[in-house]
Protein backbone atom coordinates (compact mmCIF):
# COMPACT_ATOMS: atom_id res chain seq x y z
CA UNK A 1 0.00 0.00 0.00
CA UNK A 2 1.46 3.73 -0.58
CA UNK A 3 1.74 6.17 1.87
CA UNK A 4 -1.78 7.94 2.23
CA UNK A 5 -1.75 11.11 0.54
CA UNK A 6 -3.72 12.84 3.50
CA UNK A 7 -3.94 12.32 6.96
CA UNK A 8 -7.99 12.38 6.69
CA UNK A 9 -8.36 9.65 4.19
CA UNK A 10 -6.98 6.43 4.02
CA UNK A 11 -6.84 5.25 0.35
CA UNK A 12 -6.18 1.39 -0.56
CA UNK A 13 -6.44 -0.89 -3.44
CA UNK A 14 -9.72 -3.11 -3.67
CA UNK A 15 -9.10 -6.68 -3.74
CA UNK A 16 -11.49 -7.77 -6.63
CA UNK A 17 -11.52 -11.13 -5.21
CA UNK A 18 -13.13 -10.01 -2.90
CA UNK A 19 -16.82 -10.10 -3.23
CA UNK A 20 -17.66 -7.96 -0.24
CA UNK A 21 -15.15 -5.68 -0.68
CA UNK A 22 -15.54 -5.26 -4.48
CA UNK A 23 -19.63 -4.77 -3.60
CA UNK A 24 -18.99 -1.72 -1.27
CA UNK A 25 -16.43 -0.34 -3.71
CA UNK A 26 -18.90 -0.68 -6.74
CA UNK A 27 -21.79 0.76 -4.35
CA UNK A 28 -19.68 4.19 -4.29
CA UNK A 29 -19.05 4.17 -7.67
CA UNK A 30 -23.04 3.82 -8.28
CA UNK A 31 -24.21 6.47 -6.17
CA UNK A 32 -21.87 8.86 -7.02
CA UNK A 33 -23.14 8.45 -10.94
CA UNK A 34 -26.39 7.99 -10.08
CA UNK A 35 -26.73 11.51 -7.87
CA UNK A 36 -24.72 13.08 -11.08
CA UNK A 37 -26.59 11.60 -14.01
CA UNK A 38 -29.14 9.34 -13.13
CA UNK A 39 -30.83 7.13 -15.63
CA UNK A 40 -28.15 8.74 -18.71
CA UNK A 41 -25.11 7.02 -16.14
CA UNK A 42 -24.01 4.34 -17.72
CA UNK A 43 -21.28 2.75 -15.16
CA UNK A 44 -20.51 -0.77 -15.72
CA UNK A 45 -22.95 -3.08 -13.38
CA UNK A 46 -21.38 -4.60 -10.55
CA UNK A 47 -20.86 -8.44 -12.61
CA UNK A 48 -19.57 -6.33 -15.53
CA UNK A 49 -17.13 -4.77 -13.53
CA UNK A 50 -16.05 -7.86 -11.48
CA UNK A 51 -15.41 -10.05 -15.17
CA UNK A 52 -13.20 -6.69 -15.94
CA UNK A 53 -11.47 -6.19 -13.46
CA UNK A 54 -10.44 -9.92 -12.70
CA UNK A 55 -10.01 -10.89 -16.14
CA UNK A 56 -6.17 -10.23 -16.22
CA UNK A 57 -6.42 -9.11 -19.82
CA UNK A 58 -3.45 -8.49 -21.76
CA UNK A 59 -4.31 -5.72 -23.13
CA UNK A 60 -5.01 -3.67 -20.22
CA UNK A 61 -4.52 -3.52 -16.22
CA UNK A 62 -6.97 -2.58 -14.47
CA UNK A 63 -7.10 -1.61 -10.47
CA UNK A 64 -9.35 -0.32 -8.68
CA UNK A 65 -8.96 1.78 -5.26
CA UNK A 66 -11.32 3.01 -2.25
CA UNK A 67 -10.82 6.01 0.17
CA UNK A 68 -12.05 5.75 4.11
CA UNK A 69 -12.23 7.50 7.08
CA UNK A 70 -12.36 5.89 10.17
CA UNK A 71 -13.65 2.67 8.46
CA UNK A 72 -16.10 4.49 6.22
CA UNK A 73 -15.69 4.77 2.82
CA UNK A 74 -15.80 7.87 0.74
CA UNK A 75 -14.08 8.16 -2.44
CA UNK A 76 -13.67 5.51 -5.21
CA UNK A 77 -10.99 5.64 -7.78
CA UNK A 78 -10.00 3.32 -10.65
CA UNK A 79 -6.99 2.87 -13.20
CA UNK A 80 -6.74 1.52 -16.58
CA UNK A 81 -3.05 1.13 -17.85
CA UNK A 82 -2.89 -0.02 -21.42
CA UNK A 83 -0.50 -3.17 -21.70
CA UNK A 84 0.30 -3.15 -25.83
CA UNK A 85 0.32 0.61 -26.59
CA UNK A 86 0.19 3.95 -25.29
CA UNK A 87 2.23 2.97 -22.52
CA UNK A 88 3.30 6.52 -20.91
CA UNK A 89 -0.62 6.68 -21.08
CA UNK A 90 -2.94 5.86 -17.71
CA UNK A 91 -6.70 6.22 -17.94
CA UNK A 92 -8.04 6.99 -14.26
CA UNK A 93 -11.63 7.39 -12.78
CA UNK A 94 -12.10 9.22 -9.05
CA UNK A 95 -15.79 10.21 -7.69
CA UNK A 96 -16.90 11.02 -4.36
CA UNK A 97 -20.56 10.06 -3.31
CA UNK A 98 -22.83 13.25 -2.67
CA UNK A 99 -22.69 12.95 1.00
CA UNK A 100 -19.01 13.04 1.35
CA UNK A 101 -18.09 15.89 -1.03
CA UNK A 102 -16.35 19.15 -0.49
CA UNK A 103 -13.83 17.42 2.41
CA UNK A 104 -10.91 16.57 0.07
CA UNK A 105 -11.46 12.89 -0.49
CA UNK A 106 -11.37 13.20 -4.38
CA UNK A 107 -8.46 15.16 -4.28
CA UNK A 108 -6.64 12.69 -2.05
CA UNK A 109 -7.79 10.29 -4.10
CA UNK A 110 -6.82 12.25 -7.70
CA UNK A 111 -2.68 12.58 -5.75
CA UNK A 112 -2.82 8.57 -4.44
CA UNK A 113 -3.74 7.80 -8.32
CA UNK A 114 -0.89 10.21 -10.14
CA UNK A 115 1.39 8.92 -7.43
CA UNK A 116 0.23 5.23 -8.42
CA UNK A 117 0.86 6.09 -12.17
CA UNK A 118 4.39 7.94 -12.06
CA UNK A 119 5.47 4.27 -10.20
CA UNK A 120 3.89 2.28 -13.10
CA UNK A 121 6.00 4.68 -15.52
CA UNK A 122 3.24 6.65 -16.67
CA UNK A 123 3.30 10.63 -17.62
CA UNK A 124 0.00 11.04 -19.89
CA UNK A 125 -3.17 11.22 -17.45
CA UNK A 126 -6.56 10.69 -19.04
CA UNK A 127 -9.78 10.98 -17.72
CA UNK A 128 -13.41 12.04 -18.60
CA UNK A 129 -16.13 14.11 -17.15
CA UNK A 130 -19.87 14.45 -18.06
CA UNK A 131 -21.97 17.58 -17.81
CA UNK A 132 -25.71 18.54 -18.78
CA UNK A 133 -26.11 18.88 -23.16
CA UNK A 134 -28.08 22.57 -21.67
CA UNK A 135 -24.72 23.39 -19.94
CA UNK A 136 -21.67 25.42 -22.24
CA UNK A 137 -20.03 23.01 -24.48
CA UNK A 138 -16.67 24.16 -22.81
CA UNK A 139 -18.09 22.70 -19.35
CA UNK A 140 -17.49 26.04 -17.69
CA UNK A 141 -19.15 26.20 -14.20
CA UNK A 142 -19.81 22.21 -14.37
CA UNK A 143 -17.78 20.62 -11.10
CA UNK A 144 -16.42 17.73 -12.70
CA UNK A 145 -14.57 19.88 -14.78
CA UNK A 146 -13.73 22.71 -12.79
CA UNK A 147 -12.40 20.04 -10.24
CA UNK A 148 -9.96 18.47 -12.76
CA UNK A 149 -8.73 21.82 -14.28
CA UNK A 150 -7.53 22.50 -10.24
CA UNK A 151 -5.50 19.53 -10.40
CA UNK A 152 -3.79 20.46 -14.07
CA UNK A 153 -6.40 18.24 -16.22
CA UNK A 154 -7.44 20.20 -19.26
CA UNK A 155 -10.27 19.27 -21.77
CA UNK A 156 -8.28 17.96 -24.20
CA UNK A 157 -11.59 17.07 -26.84
CA UNK A 158 -15.15 17.51 -26.60
CA UNK A 159 -17.82 14.33 -27.52
CA UNK A 160 -21.53 14.84 -27.66
CA UNK A 161 -23.45 11.53 -25.90
CA UNK A 162 -26.47 10.92 -27.86
CA UNK A 163 -29.48 8.30 -27.39
CA UNK A 164 -31.56 6.93 -29.67
CA UNK A 165 -35.40 6.00 -28.94
CA UNK A 166 -36.44 1.91 -29.91
CA UNK A 167 -37.37 0.85 -32.10
CA UNK A 168 -36.68 2.93 -35.19
CA UNK A 169 -39.44 1.95 -37.59
CA UNK A 170 -38.05 -0.66 -39.93
CA UNK A 171 -39.77 2.15 -42.97
CA UNK A 172 -37.14 3.88 -42.22
CA UNK A 173 -34.21 1.56 -41.90
CA UNK A 174 -35.53 0.79 -45.24
CA UNK A 175 -35.36 4.18 -46.30
CA UNK A 176 -31.93 4.61 -45.02
CA UNK A 177 -30.29 1.36 -46.63
CA UNK A 178 -31.79 2.36 -49.94
CA UNK A 179 -30.60 5.90 -50.00
CA UNK A 180 -26.73 4.79 -49.01
CA UNK A 181 -26.84 1.92 -51.50
CA UNK A 182 -25.89 3.34 -54.84
CA UNK A 183 -23.00 4.84 -53.21
CA UNK A 184 -21.55 1.46 -52.54
CA UNK A 185 -22.17 -0.67 -55.15
CA UNK A 186 -20.10 -3.48 -55.39
CA UNK A 187 -19.47 -3.72 -51.52
CA UNK A 188 -20.77 -6.30 -49.75
CA UNK A 189 -21.75 -5.97 -46.12
CA UNK A 190 -21.24 -8.69 -43.99
CA UNK A 191 -23.22 -9.26 -40.14
CA UNK A 192 -22.97 -12.10 -37.58
CA UNK A 193 -23.49 -12.21 -34.00
CA UNK A 194 -20.83 -13.03 -31.31
CA UNK A 195 -17.04 -13.41 -32.05
CA UNK A 196 -15.49 -12.83 -35.18
CA UNK A 197 -15.18 -15.28 -38.06
CA UNK A 198 -11.74 -16.61 -38.36
CA UNK A 199 -11.14 -15.53 -41.57
CA UNK A 200 -12.32 -11.43 -40.71
CA UNK A 201 -9.83 -12.03 -37.85
CA UNK A 202 -6.83 -9.95 -38.95
CA UNK A 203 -8.59 -7.75 -40.63
CA UNK A 204 -11.46 -6.93 -37.69
CA UNK A 205 -8.13 -6.34 -35.06
CA UNK A 206 -6.24 -3.43 -37.69
CA UNK A 207 -9.73 -1.98 -38.46
CA UNK A 208 -10.75 -1.55 -34.03
CA UNK A 209 -7.22 -0.44 -33.50
CA UNK A 210 -7.19 2.41 -36.06
CA UNK A 211 -10.49 3.69 -34.20
CA UNK A 212 -8.45 5.82 -31.92
CA UNK A 213 -6.07 7.67 -34.00
CA UNK A 214 -8.35 8.10 -36.99
CA UNK A 215 -11.33 9.28 -35.01
CA UNK A 216 -11.18 13.08 -34.02
CA UNK A 217 -9.15 13.67 -30.90
CA UNK A 218 -9.23 17.31 -30.42
CA UNK A 219 -5.58 18.41 -28.36
CA UNK A 220 -5.36 14.62 -26.51
CA UNK A 221 -2.10 13.02 -26.58
CA UNK A 222 -3.03 9.51 -28.45
CA UNK A 223 -1.08 6.99 -29.50
CA UNK A 224 -1.83 4.07 -32.80
CA UNK A 225 -3.00 1.23 -30.97
CA UNK A 226 -1.83 -2.02 -31.68
CA UNK A 227 -3.55 -4.55 -33.93
CA UNK A 228 -3.63 -7.89 -31.75
CA UNK A 229 -5.79 -11.03 -32.74
CA UNK A 230 -5.19 -12.20 -29.58
CA UNK A 231 -6.15 -9.62 -27.51
CA UNK A 232 -9.23 -9.16 -29.71
CA UNK A 233 -10.17 -12.87 -28.66
CA UNK A 234 -9.28 -11.95 -24.87
CA UNK A 235 -11.90 -9.21 -25.35
CA UNK A 236 -14.40 -11.23 -26.89
CA UNK A 237 -14.23 -13.57 -23.86
CA UNK A 238 -14.46 -11.08 -21.64
CA UNK A 239 -17.55 -9.91 -23.27
CA UNK A 240 -19.49 -13.09 -22.75
CA UNK A 241 -18.32 -12.96 -18.87
CA UNK A 242 -19.91 -10.07 -18.82
CA UNK A 243 -23.10 -11.08 -20.25
CA UNK A 244 -22.70 -8.98 -23.21
CA UNK A 245 -24.01 -9.55 -26.68
CA UNK A 246 -21.96 -7.78 -29.68
CA UNK A 247 -23.84 -7.07 -32.73
CA UNK A 248 -21.25 -6.42 -35.85
CA UNK A 249 -20.49 -5.64 -39.16
CA UNK A 250 -18.00 -4.93 -41.75
CA UNK A 251 -17.90 -3.49 -45.12
CA UNK A 252 -16.09 -5.45 -48.23
CA UNK A 253 -14.59 -3.54 -50.46
CA UNK A 254 -14.59 -4.74 -54.54
CA UNK A 255 -10.72 -5.39 -54.15
CA UNK A 256 -11.66 -7.46 -51.03
CA UNK A 257 -10.31 -6.37 -47.68
CA UNK A 258 -12.48 -5.27 -45.33
CA UNK A 259 -12.26 -1.62 -44.48
CA UNK A 260 -15.01 -0.76 -42.44
CA UNK A 261 -17.25 -1.87 -39.36
CA UNK A 262 -19.56 -1.42 -36.60
CA UNK A 263 -20.30 -2.98 -33.23
CA UNK A 264 -23.23 -2.23 -30.89
CA UNK A 265 -23.40 -4.44 -27.61
CA UNK A 266 -26.33 -4.98 -25.52
CA UNK A 267 -26.19 -6.36 -22.17
CA UNK A 268 -28.14 -8.86 -19.94
CA UNK A 269 -27.22 -6.43 -16.72
CA UNK A 270 -29.23 -3.53 -18.74
CA UNK A 271 -32.17 -5.10 -19.99
CA UNK A 272 -33.48 -2.40 -22.88
CA UNK A 273 -30.24 -1.08 -23.10
CA UNK A 274 -27.39 -1.20 -26.06
CA UNK A 275 -24.29 0.67 -26.76
CA UNK A 276 -23.04 1.36 -30.13
CA UNK A 277 -19.40 1.06 -29.53
CA UNK A 278 -16.66 2.06 -32.46
CA UNK A 279 -17.57 2.96 -35.99
CA UNK A 280 -15.30 3.19 -38.83
CA UNK A 281 -14.65 3.42 -42.39
CA UNK A 282 -11.01 3.40 -43.88
CA UNK A 283 -9.59 6.89 -44.84
CA UNK A 284 -9.06 5.08 -48.66
CA UNK A 285 -12.93 4.11 -48.84
CA UNK A 286 -15.01 7.01 -47.02
CA UNK A 287 -17.25 8.81 -49.29
CA UNK A 288 -19.39 5.11 -49.98
CA UNK A 289 -22.14 6.09 -46.96
CA UNK A 290 -20.48 3.18 -45.50
CA UNK A 291 -21.14 4.26 -42.35
CA UNK A 292 -24.74 4.63 -42.64
CA UNK A 293 -24.94 1.17 -43.79
CA UNK A 294 -23.32 -0.11 -41.37
CA UNK A 295 -24.89 1.31 -38.93
CA UNK A 296 -28.53 0.37 -40.13
CA UNK A 297 -27.25 -3.41 -40.39
CA UNK A 298 -26.34 -3.63 -36.94
CA UNK A 299 -29.27 -1.50 -35.64
CA UNK A 300 -31.83 -3.80 -37.91
CA UNK A 301 -30.39 -7.26 -36.60
CA UNK A 302 -30.49 -5.88 -32.78
CA UNK A 303 -34.45 -5.00 -33.13
CA UNK A 304 -34.74 -8.38 -35.10
CA UNK A 305 -33.15 -10.77 -32.45
CA UNK A 306 -34.26 -8.45 -29.41
CA UNK A 307 -38.13 -8.76 -30.84
CA UNK A 308 -38.05 -12.33 -31.42
CA UNK A 309 -36.41 -13.21 -28.05
CA UNK A 310 -32.88 -14.60 -29.38
CA UNK A 311 -31.14 -11.74 -27.48
CA UNK A 312 -30.73 -12.56 -24.27
CA UNK A 313 -31.25 -8.72 -23.03
CA UNK A 314 -34.51 -8.75 -24.61
CA UNK A 315 -35.71 -5.89 -26.43
CA UNK A 316 -34.05 -2.94 -26.50
CA UNK A 317 -36.00 0.41 -26.81
CA UNK A 318 -32.91 2.56 -26.10
CA UNK A 319 -29.23 2.78 -27.38
CA UNK A 320 -26.49 5.37 -26.44
CA UNK A 321 -23.68 6.29 -28.49
CA UNK A 322 -20.34 8.84 -28.32
CA UNK A 323 -18.99 11.13 -31.26
CA UNK A 324 -16.57 14.32 -31.28
CA UNK A 325 -19.02 16.74 -32.02
CA UNK A 326 -16.40 18.16 -34.62
CA UNK A 327 -16.68 14.27 -36.18
CA UNK A 328 -19.78 16.14 -38.90
CA UNK A 329 -19.79 12.83 -41.13
CA UNK A 330 -20.54 10.49 -38.35
CA UNK A 331 -22.73 12.97 -36.46
CA UNK A 332 -25.15 13.34 -39.63
CA UNK A 333 -25.36 9.29 -39.93
CA UNK A 334 -26.74 9.26 -36.01
CA UNK A 335 -28.85 12.07 -36.72
CA UNK A 336 -30.44 10.82 -40.25
CA UNK A 337 -30.63 7.33 -37.49
CA UNK A 338 -32.82 9.74 -34.99
CA UNK A 339 -30.01 9.89 -32.36
CA UNK A 340 -30.55 13.16 -30.10
CA UNK A 341 -28.06 14.78 -28.20
CA UNK A 342 -28.54 13.98 -23.95
CA UNK A 343 -25.10 15.18 -22.53
CA UNK A 344 -21.80 16.57 -23.24
CA UNK A 345 -18.39 14.04 -22.27
CA UNK A 346 -15.27 16.12 -21.53
CA UNK A 347 -12.05 14.13 -22.42
CA UNK A 348 -9.31 15.20 -20.15
CA UNK A 349 -5.54 14.88 -19.42
CA UNK A 350 -2.62 15.81 -17.65
CA UNK A 351 1.57 15.86 -18.79
CA UNK A 352 3.28 15.01 -15.59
Amino acid sequence: MSPDPSPAVRISRVDVHDDAALAAWHDLVERSERHDHGDLRTVWTMPELAAELRSGRRQVSSAAYVGTVGGRPVVWGMTMLPQLDNLATADMGVAVPPEERSRGYGSAMVRHLEAEAVAAGRSVLTAEAMWPVTAPRDGVGQAGVEFAQRHGFSVGNVEVKRGLRCPVPTERLDELAASAAPWHEGYVLRSWTGPVPEDLLESWAVLTSSLTSEAPTGDLHVEPEAADVEAVRENEQLLVAQGRTAYRCVAIAPDGPAVGYTELVTTVHEPGRAYQWGTLVHGDYRGHRLGLALKVATQRAVQERGSGGEDPAGPVDHVLTWNADSNTHMVAVNEALGFEPVEWCGMLQKRL
